[in-house]
């Protein structure tokens, strides 16, 4: 019989974080070490501004982690969504990455609460509002 559980959760998980953070301050390294006009040049193929993508790779890979669970609590399908409107989901990823309310929004979708409130800080509400009728929960 073999063990499936890690002996050291704790110790993993500090790990992995660790792990993570390594990677993003080489990817933050790597940035700064890329010449002006190549970064421009990818900026640009993304349809935003250096500082916006900047601002963006600073955030690390999990700032919008937030978007696909506020999608459920507010009943919008988001493979649906990529496969019909990929750049509006790209669009709302931009803005869900840059976003100054996570604390609140981590709240509200924990607690259960997102569709009641979330018209009074996100920053996609007018976006998740046009798109159409939700599922209520």
């Amino acid at each position: 019989m073999t063990v499936q559980e890690k002996p050291y959760p704790v110790v993993s998980l500090v790990v992995d974080i660790f792990g993570e953070w390594l990677k993003h301050r080489r990817e933050l390294r790597e940035m700064r070490e890329m010449d002006a006009a190549n970064f421009g040049q990818i900026a640009s193929e993304l349809r935003m501004s250096s500082a916006e993508l900047e601002a963006l790779v600073r955030q690390g890979p999990h700032a919008a982690d937030e978007l696909p669970k506020m999608l459920t609590a507010l009943g919008v399908d988001q493979q649906d969504l990529a496969r019909t409107e990929p750049l509006v989901l790209r669009d709302m990823e931009r803005v869900c990455s840059l976003c100054n309310h996570k604390r609140q929004c981590d709240r509200d979708l924990a607690a259960g609460t997102s569709a009641a409130h979330y018209q009074e800080y996100c920053g996609n509400a007018d976006t998740i509002d046009g798109l159409g009728p939700r599922v209520s929960s």
